[in-house]
């Protein structure tokens, strides 16, 4: 993933490239599109979407998302990656609550990978798509922070959001709630 344009994506932590299985294949294209080897013959999937087992869970999935995101791939095939892992965090966050903080960086690095490569979640290839597909990982996390409280950091997350045509609605509540806490402050502050 670090090799995709307008990213700042330095690698993961903790992974060697060079020892991931899959990591040196590249795609026979003589077919039209790109077929990648594997041990049964050859699959349009990439190294990096068939790296991260379904039912891996915990620190297991954490691991297998970090080495998916340094195997070949597309930018849409990273971003699915990440979307899976946020949503499989969330949804063992009772059991798991030390998974949170990876949710967090998972779906802010899926929010990078979308603002590089926006066809990475559109219906349409070009440069300026015409229809994004719903993204659920970075709603998860505005859905978090403003449980936390942290209201300001979830408008910001739900304004870049805006770009893809969704969270425009949470934005505007975000706002409206921001302003209330400011209001309420001040009042607090000049009754004192």
């Amino acid at each position: 993933m670090a090799a995709v344009p307008g990213l700042a994506f330095a690698g993961s932590p903790d992974v060697t490239r060079e020892t991931l299985p899959g990591a040196g294949i590249r795609p026979d294209e003589s077919y039209g599109s790109p077929m990648w080897p594997t041990a049964e013959g050859s699959t349009s999937a990439t190294p990096a979407s068939r790296h991260v087992p379904f039912d891996a869970r915990g620190a297991e999935l954490i691991a297998r998302v970090w080495e998916a995101l340094e195997l070949p791939g597309s930018a849409r095939d990273y971003h699915f990656v990440l979307q899976s892992a946020v949503d499989r965090l969330w949804s063992t966050r009772r059991a798991e609550p030390e998974s949170l903080a990876a949710l967090e960086v998972f779906a802010l690095l899926d929010l990078e990978l979308m603002e590089a490569i926006p066809h990475a979640v559109s219906f349409d290839t070009t440069d300026a798509p015409a229809a994004f597909v719903r993204v659920s990982s970075v709603p998860r996390l505005i859905g978090l922070l403003e449980r936390e409280g942290a209201f300001t950091e979830a408008l910001g997350l739900a304004r870049r959001l805006a770009r893809f045509e969704q969270g425009e609605d949470v934005a505007a509540r975000l706002s409206e709630k921001a302003q209330a806490l400011v209001a309420e402050a001040a009042a607090q502050g000049g009754s004192s």
